[in-house]
């Protein structure tokens, strides 16, 4: 997940092209594939993230997708930002294998493991 706390080009492009509406928390769980973290849908959990509004869609999630590959698959999620629960939806990137059990990341945030 592209997180304001990690610096890097398509990280610096996406602050640079949406505005930060703020935390947000979706349903799933997180892992550590390597340096770098996989969203799953499953095991049932909470993920946190942060929510973007995107000034240019089309163009921003289309730099995003050649940056996260073939690794990577891009879904709408139910998104609650902050403590105000939505019906709202969100792009997200979901990790196209299972990773291992025990990389799973307890805490649901890859900053803070």
């Amino acid at each position: 997940m592209l997180r304001s706390e990690i610096q890097n080009p398509h990280g610096d492009r996406l602050r640079a092209e949406a505005e930060l509406i703020g935390p947000a928390t979706v349903r799933g769980a997180i892992f550590r594939v390597s340096h770098y973290s996989g969203y799953r849908p499953t095991p049932e959990g909470s993920v946190q993230g942060e929510l973007y509004r995107l000034a240019d869609p089309a163009s921003l999630l289309k730099g995003l997708d050649a940056y996260e590959g073939a690794e990577y698959v891009r879904i709408q999620v139910p998104v609650q930002a902050g403590a105000v629960e939505t019906d709202a939806l969100a792009w997200i990137y979901q990790y196209s294998y299972q990773p291992a059990a025990d990389t799973r990341i307890e805490s649901g945030d890859f900053c803070k493991p």
